[in-house]
């Protein structure tokens, strides 16, 4: 591959963006477009330390508090493409509204939960939201910002989304200490609340666009024009892009997963005390969300390829030195070159679903590209419990790493065919 150039976005017949596209500012939609995310992150945030204990103090075995822990992300998979057809069908705005009325009402039973069950049911049903959010997000940016500048804006998406959940724990800690671990369940309620009605103050920039939508749908139809009306109709249409750039998808899904649960794994393994792997983790966190914006003026003015390869070789590199280290330095240098890849990596799996969504029946596709990216998360971690307990912890280290290393060779060949910079 050539030294990366800068590429010009698609322009129109004179050359040139229009003069609104060059006069565009992320600022002016930071309220409407990144507000209600990174309230709702905060409550994600103030929730996810305080799970696991809850269940505890509710009497669950410290393998079924993290089995309860995990529902999370067991939903994010269960309601990925639904979430796609649900903001089709009755639009990005009161998608999220409806995603905010069940995010606050299961953080309230959660917060009241007289039993294991409710607090489980409870925290099955916030996992709703996060699919919610990114899938309408994302569409609200296609719509909002011009394509020059699409990578900027998914990358600030994913950062605002890191930031929310890094705050999170420290906004819920003082009522955390006062109140018990319920009281991060209070947290993520009023968030909801506040995440809501920034979206009911905020413009609906998409409503002209699902209209458009519709008239085109319907025209199609008309004309006898096949149209995918269903969700699985069209995820079905696009199968060559899900079976192409998104097994590269897959594999960065599976990376990141793999480094947030082996890094923890290893260190108790060495000996680190839990207050030490916590030190690693805020370091590490804080270098991931410095790379954000970095990462997505490089995919706007060089292609895609060079933040989603080098991301995934630094994350491969950082887990295959992982088993190398025997101290908190050196537990820290890998896990900061991992970070360092998944701070570049910032909104390269939105901006890649961005990219290959099509206009008609986009919050559908992006449903489903969500769904590949948490295939590959979820997949991780089990993938490391069977070669640990068949092998050891070192040889789950050195298998994901290598299976990123030979993901890249994959999303080298892809990533440019997929690439609208580069046609």
């Amino acid at each position: 591959m050539s030294s990366p150039t800068p590429r010009p976005a698609p322009t129109g017949g004179s050359g040139e963006a229009p003069a609104g596209e060059r006069e565009f500012r992320l600022r002016s939609i930071a309220l409407s477009a990144y507000g209600p995310t990174v309230v709702a992150a905060i409550g994600a945030g103030a929730m996810a330390p305080v799970v696991a204990l809850a269940a505890l103090d509710l009497g669950a075995t410290p393998s079924v508090a993290a089995f309860t822990a995990g529902l999370v992300l067991v939903a994010e998979l269960f309601f990925a493409v639904p979430a796609g057809a649900l903001v089709h069908r009755v639009g990005e705005r009161r998608a999220l509204l409806w995603a905010c009325a069940v995010d606050g009402l299961a953080s309230f039973a959660a917060f009241v939960a007289p039993s294991l069950p409710v607090l489980m049911v409870a925290v099955f049903a916030m996992g709703f939201t996060g699919s919610m959010f990114l899938v309408a997000r994302q569409a609200y940016l296609i719509e909002a910002v011009p394509f020059r500048m699409r990578a900027r804006a998914m990358s600030t998406l994913g950062g605002v989304h890191r930031i929310g959940l890094f705050v999170g724990p420290f906004v819920g800690a003082p009522l955390i200490h006062a109140w018990g671990p319920k009281a991060g369940f209070a947290v993520a309620g009023v968030a909801g609340v506040a995440a809501a009605l920034l979206v009911w103050f905020a413009p609906d920039i998409t409503a002209e666009h699902e209209a458009a939508e519709r008239a085109a749908r319907d025209g199609a139809a008309e004309r006898g024009t096949p149209v995918a009306r269903s969700t699985l109709g069209l995820i079905w249409a696009h199968r060559r892009t899900y079976l192409t750039l998104g097994l590269g998808v897959l594999v960065i899904g599976a990376a990141r997963s793999a480094r947030m649960v082996l890094v923890p794994l290893w260190a108790a393994h060495v000996g680190l005390s839990p207050s030490a792997t916590a030190v690693i983790f805020g370091i590490t966190g804080g270098v991931e969300m410095l790379l954000f914006y970095p990462a997505g003026s490089v995919m706007d003015r060089f292609g895609r390829f060079w933040v989603a390869v080098p991301c995934v070789i630094l994350l491969g590199i950082g887990l295959l030195l992982l088993p190398l280290t025997t101290s908190a330095a050196t537990v820290l240098a890998a896990s900061t070159l991992a970070a360092i890849g998944n701070g570049l990596g910032s909104g390269i799996v939105m901006t890649l679903g961005a990219d290959n969504a099509p206009s008609i029946g986009r919050s559908q596709f992006l449903g489903g590209w969500r769904f590949v990216s948490v295939v590959g998360g979820s997949g991780a971690p089990l993938l490391i419990s069977v070669v640990t307990a068949q092998a050891s912890l070192a040889a789950a280290c050195l298998t994901l790493g290598g299976l990123a290393l030979l993901g890249t060779g994959w999303l080298g060949y892809w990533v440019p065919r997929y690439d609208p910079t580069r046609h």
